[in-house]
């Protein structure tokens, strides 16, 4: 019996042993992780020291960084290399795990260690060729003979750090998680970059637009979503001159269904001397544009004739999806040749939104169109050739191998054309993105070797002039983004700039056909014919996500941009203002009134009021009538107004659209932009057809109808949720802004942020989007002034004072001074620690 005793207690303490030191199911190895030498407990952080000294031998001579009161480190090098290899390393002190963990996402290989449930989205990253983009971004970069030493640097600066660490010091995530770091190589940087490639240019609607086209007719969907938009307040303004002579653009292939033709599309074809595509019968809706489904970005530049200071003023604030750790890292980056401060992204070298003592620059996105779906035909049942023209093509076959945590490995088999990947085969394929149309090819930009975009951006850091700012845009292809640029020589531009494709009016906009070589990519339009603009009669630049020229610009770049109402505020903004102060910056990016609020409301109360024939007078109506009458369009966070009007513009919406363009799984649709309602709204009849719900054929509904029942419904929404009294009811509480761990880890975000703003205002913080960097730079004969703030802190982990130190100045609208130093040894009260990195 005592051996028997013995030999059970031997095995539960085994048992135990193994549990403890054993992930099970989402649960850490808890042995490990509640270690009192490699646990948890190692990650508690304190505030930086006073001074600290490190050595690292790869280095080829001092570094030495100032560390200031938010954990920025502003470095001093005598030589690039040490200059991007201390890059590398004090980034990954903070931010390794985040680092690593979006790269994993990117090349699909989060399985590996999170188990089967991200299986979809692995097979779905590698589907869509984010590997193979990135090694042949890595080649590009290796291969330069400026960028190839700053890769390699800075990859050696991340792996210094990362070799330095015991499992102790391992950041939290790995613990939990259960695994351990890899080596830092180019691939990795290329990686990240087409991470946010894709999270800028990914957004397609060629799949549901074709869907509706069958649903509704070529007449009808073009009457819905436009190529040209009726309200426009370009990022070019209107009448800019050109300052080149036009090439031809392509015709529109013959089999082609042709699409009505905008005045841009019939000025190219007439400077080119080409045949003017016909165009459609006009409808009274075919100027109407489209809005991109996501929010973007804001940035101007405010001329010296035009500011408090007589020298020019800048200002960026890019929207992206609110995570912790943060999308950005703050750094300064000294050494001989370059002085450059802002956001850099962490895991890649530079400075991407920022200044120098010359210069500054900030990015919004373009929404020009570089990734299209091609309908591929093949020619025999095993798929492995298809048509092209009058050939047979093979399919190269490239098998991924992905390895899953606790379960065998998964073998997928993508074909490859030579336009690019078949992401899914077939139609009854489960989508990851239901955006994704079956047996078609993903022709991407971001797949094409040879550009290098961390080459625009070492020089742009290096830059001193508009002559240095437009030769660094030659070097930056994918994502296309609108690049601002304001200078101490007194200049202000803006250049939506990028790789734009060669395309024939309407190329893209629906599903085009793989098997005809009419419908491919027609190269690219020169360099210097990109749109853009340099010190305006105005005194203004600013750039919104909206359309990018207006009729003059002789080439097609998309149909589908941001609507024009945020861009429209800023520019109504900065045209008031003839002595802008940095401080006025700051507001406007903070301003939360929304042009579209402003827009449609008038149209609506009037059908709501109790003069109008048949108008319901209860109570609670009443007390919404007067809510909104009396509402100033702006969204601040403890408003009323703004959450009973966007519960009732959302289902007025449902109410209008949903019938026709509801869609469904197997034919996902989608809804007209809201600029294009509020023509409904406004032009077309109470009995218009879109009006009228087709699941109903008994009754013929009206607009008077669906506003009144869905100001009722929406009513009652908002008063279930809230209570019966517009005193109880708060804007951000409705909205609800998120900002969620990258990991989604419990406990390590923060939820329901007071915070004002929507979509449509400057200010355009949403549910999970937002202004994840705010800037704004004076510059000046004495060198640059400049503030910013992000949503979130410098440390990656979540036991450090710096994690979120930034998050409530951010979430009230505040940005702090940044400090901007001349040398390493420069005092100031606001330095509180002194790092030397020695060889």
């Amino acid at each position: 019996m005592r051996i028997l005793r013995a030999l059970l207690g031997l095995l539960l303490t085994g048992a135990f042993t193994w549990a403890l030191n054993t992930k099970l199911g989402d649960a850490p190895p808890m042995g490990r992780f509640l270690s009192p030498f490699t646990g948890f407990w190692r990650n508690m952080q304190t505030p930086d020291p006073a001074t600290e000294t490190l050595t690292l031998p790869a280095l080829q001579a001092p570094v030495r960084v100032a560390v200031d009161e938010h954990h920025i480190a502003h470095v001093f090098a005598q030589n690039d290399h040490d200059l991007y290899f201390a890059q590398g390393f004090l980034t990954a002190r903070d931010r390794l795990w985040q680092m690593e963990f979006q790269t994993r996402v990117a090349a699909g290989r989060v399985s590996e260690i999170v188990g089967p449930k991200a299986l979809e989205l692995d097979r779905y990253q590698r589907r869509i060729g984010m590997g193979v983009a990135a090694e042949r971004a890595a080649a590009t970069m290796l291969a330069d003979s400026v960028t190839g030493p700053v890769v390699r640097a800075y990859c050696a600066g991340v792996n210094a750090y990362r070799l330095s660490l015991s499992a102790g010091q391992l950041p939290l995530e790995y613990k939990l998680l259960d695994y351990r770091p890899e080596p830092w190589t180019a691939v990795q940087v290329g990686l990240l970059l087409k991470l946010m490639a894709y999270d800028l240019t990914g957004k397609t609607d060629d799949y549901r637009m074709s869907n509706i086209r069958a649903a509704l007719g070529p007449a009808a969907t073009e009457e819905l979503f436009p190529n040209e938009p009726q309200r426009t307040d370009p990022v070019v303004p209107l009448g800019t001159p050109l300052e080149f002579k036009p090439e031809a653009v392509p015709l529109v292939p013959a089999q082609t269904t042709v699409l009505p033709a905008s005045p841009s599309q019939r000025y190219a074809a007439a400077r080119a001397g080409l045949r003017t595509p016909p165009a459609a019968p006009v409808t009274a809706f075919e100027e109407s544009p489209e809005e991109a489904a996501a929010i973007g970005s804001n940035n101007w530049a405010v001329s010296g004739r035009r500011s408090a200071t007589g020298f020019p003023l800048l200002a960026n604030d890019p929207h992206l999806q609110l995570n912790l750790p943060s999308i950005w890292y703050e750094m300064q980056l000294a050494a001989p040749g370059v002085n450059a401060c802002g956001a850099t992204l962490p895991g890649a070298p530079a400075v991407v939104s920022g200044f120098n003592q010359r210069v500054a620059w900030g990015v919004t996105n373009t929404y020009a169109d570089v990734l299209d779906w091609y309908r591929i035909t093949f020619t025999d049942s095993t798929h492995r050739h298809y048509r092209v023209g009058t050939e047979s093509r093979p399919v190269t076959l490239k098998v991924e191998r992905i390895r899953v945590r606790g379960a065998a490995d998964v073998l997928d088999t993508v074909r490859w054309t030579h336009l690019g990947p078949i992401t899914r085969d077939r139609a009854a394929d489960k989508p990851f993105n239901p955006q994704v149309p079956p047996g078609c090819a993903l022709r991407w930009l971001a797949h094409d070797a040879g550009a290098n975009e961390l080459r625009a951006f070492h020089q742009l850091n290096r830059a001193a002039s508009y002559a240095d700012y437009v030769a660094a845009l030659t070097h930056y292809a994918c994502p296309a983004q609108n690049f601002v640029f304001a200078s101490a020589d007194q200049d202000i531009a803006l250049w939506p700039n990028g790789r734009f494709v060669r395309r024939y009016p309407g190329q893209g906009k629906y599903l085009l056909d793989g098997a005809d070589p009419a419908q491919a990519w027609q190269g690219w339009l020169p360099h210097t014919q990109n749109p853009h603009v340099r010190n305006p009669a105005r005194g203004f630049v600013s750039s919104a996500n909206q359309t990018s020229t207006g009729p003059e610009y002789p080439y097609y770049l998309n149909w589908d941009f941001a609507d024009y109402a945020r861009g429209h505020r800023i520019n109504e903004v900065l045209s008031s203002q003839l002595h802008t102060t940095p401080q006025a910056m700051m507001d406007l990016q903070n301003d939360v009134l929304s042009v579209n609020a402003r827009d449609l409301l008038p149209i609506l109360l009037p059908i709501l009021a109790p003069t109008a024939p048949a108008a319901p007078e209860s109570p609670l109506t009443q007390k919404g009538f007067t809510l909104l009458q009396a509402w100033d369009y702006r969204y601040p966070a403890d408003a009323a107004a703004p959450v009973l009007y966007e519960v009732w513009y959302g289902l007025l919406l449902d109410a209008i659209w949903h019938d026709e363009l509801g869609g469904s799984d197997a034919a996902p649709m989608r809804y007209p932009s809201r600029d294009r309602t509020r023509r409904l709204l406004t032009k077309a009849p109470d009995t218009a057809r879109w009006f009228d719900d087709v699941t109903t054929p008994e009754h013929r509904e009206t607009r008077t109808e669906l506003v009144r029942r869905t100001f009722g419904a929406a009513l009652d929404t908002v008063q279930r949720k809230f209570g019966p009294e517009p005193t109880q009811w708060r804007w951000w509480r409705q909205k609800s802004t998120d900002i969620k761990h990258v990991a989604r880890l419990a406990g390590f975000g923060y939820d329901d942020l007071a915070c004002g703003g929507a979509g449509s205002t400057p200010n355009a913080i949403t549910e999970r989007n937002g202004p994840s960097w705010k800037l704004v730079v004076a510059l000046g004969p004495r060198g640059p002034q400049a503030w910013g703030v992000y949503p979130g802190g410098q440390s990656g982990n979540a036991g450090s004072p710096y994690y979120a130190d930034q998050l409530d100045a951010w979430r009230t609208g505040q940005l702090y001074p940044l400090l901007f130093l001349s040398a390493a040894d420069a005092a100031d009260p606001r330095i509180k620690s002194r790092l030397t990195l020695n060889k």
